[in-house]
């Protein structure tokens, strides 16, 4: 069996102890047995799943942080990108840079 690369700088120099692995690069250690990570699957307000690159609608007006301004339901977002932690969206609004997430959102179907 050959070493895998190491999960956190992707380099193969990798040394195998007997429970875990160990990167001898950047000292990342993890366990032998350790299961594949699992994709991540976002999905929108009607349970549509979403990918990067997706365009979706607002479904209900959004407040901006303490500012007054508000978002329309029905603003759309093109381009997505799906992000980790509790904002799963990043996109831009009328030229805002926002982080939104997924249960505002409906996928737009472009055919």
């Amino acid at each position: 069996m050959s070493n895998p690369a190491c999960p956190a700088c992707t380099l193969d120099d990798v040394l195998s102890h007997s429970a875990h692995w160990e990167c001898a690069t950047c000292g990342h250690e993890w366990p032998k047995d350790a299961a594949p990570e699992i994709a991540r699957v976002v999905k929108d307000a009607h349970g549509n799943v979403l990918a990067d690159g997706d365009t979706v609608a607002l479904i209900k007006d959004l407040k901006l942080g303490s500012s007054s301004q508000v978002l329309k339901q029905g603003s759309k977002a093109k381009n997505i990108r799906l992000v980790d932690g509790d904002h799963e969206i990043d996109c831009k609004i009328e030229g805002t840079a926002l982080a939104l997430k997924a249960c505002f959102v409906k996928k737009i179907s472009l055919a």
